[in-house]
């Protein structure tokens, strides 16, 4: 998830796809005559979390973004372009920014948003105690890494106010993404006396301050968090909506009742069942757009039978990824047989995914050999496994798919469990699962934001895999090679090394099924980092 000028940009491909299809959701850029500037949006889930250093799902982004704004804010050409800076200096070496903040930038609640407040927030995410997942897309910064893991201080991380409106940062190395991260949710600012008064303040609307376009008013959770047009906002003049509402309901088939009854003019899950009727149907209300994403499947390789990397290679290669998509998703997806998806451009200026080609092949002869070899010849002696999946039908069949294909291939025997978002969220991240489904959606069109959460210890691994030659490879990319052709061979063999281990296995590269009413229009819906940005959007006729 989740971003002055971006390096690496969109292939030229997928960016006009995406365009086109923003022309077809947004129209023209006019003021709407419109007296209801109202949009009700269903992101799907209830979120885990709303509070900028702690969040890492999607849904939670998204609601986030609309509420904050950080150094940076993508525009709607998809580049990272002045937020709360107004402009940015980077030094000859690519090791020290400066960013010049706005001095008109306020917080919901009217206090004045300063540098000292990006130092706090950046901090606090920092900090071992806040337990932030994310806390790694800060360690481009000098101290950093050593604050967050207990080897060193607050006081070494180089990032300072060097007045209320100068922000300087050093990084350790030339980072061509930390321009687009300062959009992201985790280097968000906080207004740290309303923290520090209410321990609390990311759980309800209370005390919610933001410094973005919307200002929550209410939140019921399960049902709606209700936003409206932040009046302090810098550019509050140029915010059209006055009323911005999440429909939490987690069912994707109640929410398609609610949109075709009119209670939403906006859904993201489309449910699978619907996919293939609306789109023979040439609905206008329903969209596919491009999304730079992978769905995959998580093994937990701290249990038997699949600490055994044979046993995970066995699972993938027993996967009919063709039939997935043809006959479950619908919806334009392609099958993955590596982790980056396309759309991310590599050292030469072509795709990252087409020079890296495809790490394996679906060979269910070869899975079977490999199980016999681990132990399990036929599928013989093999332990239950259970899929985790979170509430939706889309996941559901997904599963109940992969669970026919490991029985017929080989001959074992799978439970489907699902759970509620922030009960799955949690379950992952404690390692209380033995298969779970995942996604990935970058939080900046470079590789890396697919290729270093999988570093030990990280945050987003969620796997319990660790492999040195793996972490060597990320922090070269990272550092000593930062920016260089020589970083994409590293990211490259770094792959190479996950699809051969298999902590991992990936099932499609993601396509985005919407429903959106033709009278929403300059709704952003970007392949990367959120659902849709509301920042533009306008009800128009």
């Amino acid at each position: 998830m989740p971003k002055g000028k971006k390096l690496f940009l969109l292939t030229t491909s997928l960016f006009a796809v995406l365009m086109l299809l923003l022309a077809g959701c947004g129209g023209n850029n006019t003021a709407s005559s419109s007296s209801n500037q109202t949009i009700n949006y269903a992101p799907g889930d209830e979120p885990q979390t709303l509070d900028p250093a702690k969040a890492t799902g999607l849904p939670d982004a998204t609601i986030i973004n609309a509420a904050f704004e950080g150094l940076t804010r993508y525009d709607k050409s998809g580049n990272p372009s002045p937020g709360i800076a107004t402009s940015w200096d980077i030094s000859p070496d690519k090791l020290t920014y400066t960013f010049h903040l706005r001095s008109d930038a306020k917080w919901s609640n009217g206090d004045p948003v300063t540098a000292q407040n990006f130092v706090d927030g950046w901090l606090r995410a920092l900090d071992p105690a806040t337990a932030s997942e994310y806390a790694y897309q800060l360690y481009y910064i000098k101290g950093a890494e050593a604050y967050n893991e207990k080897k060193g201080d607050a006081s070494g991380v180089a990032v300072k106010a060097v007045d209320d409106h100068t922000l300087q940062v050093q990084l350790t190395a030339p980072a061509p993404q930390f321009l687009g991260l300062t959009s992201f949710q985790t280097l968000m600012p906080i207004d740290g006396q309303v923290v520090k008064a209410h321990a609390d303040w990311a759980a309800s609307a209370t005390n919610y301050v933001g410094d973005g376009p919307f200002k929550m008013v209410s939140w019921v959770p399960h049902q709606e968090i209700k936003m409206v047009k932040n009046p302090y906002y810098w550019d509050a003049a140029n915010v059209k909506l006055d009323n911005l509402n999440f429909i939490t309901v987690e069912d994707d088939n109640t929410q398609y009742t609610m949109f075709k009854n009119g209670q939403l003019n906006f859904e993201y899950n489309v449910p699978l069942a619907q996919v293939a009727q609306l789109k023979a149907g040439n609905n206008p209300d329903f969209k596919i757009m491009p999304e730079a994403a992978t769905y995959f499947y998580r093994f937990n390789v701290t249990k038997k039978p699949l600490n055994d990397p044979r046993v995970r290679q066995a699972l993938a290669l027993a996967i009919n990824r063709e039939q997935i998509v043809t006959d479950v998703t619908k919806a334009q997806q392609t099958p993955a047989f590596a982790f980056v998806p396309p759309g991310f451009n590599d050292a030469n200026g072509s795709d990252f995914r087409q020079n890296g080609g495809d790490y394996f092949k679906e060979d269910v002869a070869q899975a079977q050999k490999l199980l016999a070899e681990a132990g399990y010849p036929g599928g013989k002696g093999f332990p239950a496994l259970s899929i985790l999946y979170n509430s939706g039908a889309n996941h559901q069949e997904v599963a109940e798919a992969i669970q026919a294909m490991w029985q017929k291939n080989l001959n074992i025997n799978v439970t489907l469990h699902n759970e509620e978002w922030q009960a799955y969220l949690n379950d992952m991240s404690k390692l209380n699962y033995d298969v779970a489904r995942a996604g990935w959606m970058p939080d900046y069109m470079y590789p890396m934001t697919f290729m270093d959460m999988f570093v030990t210890g990280g945050g987003n691994n969620e796997t319990g895999w660790s492999n040195p030659d793996y972490d060597a490879l990320i922090q070269k990319a990272k550092t000593s090679d930062a920016g260089t052709p020589a970083a994409f061979a590293d990211m490259h063999q770094a792959e190479k090394i996950l699809m051969t281990q298999m902590p991992i296995t990936p099932i499609y590269f993601y396509t985005q099924p919407v429903l959106i009413k033709p009278e929403l229009k300059d709704v952003i819906i970007p392949p990367f980092g959120v659902q849709a940005e509301f920042r533009w959007a306008y009800v128009g006729k």
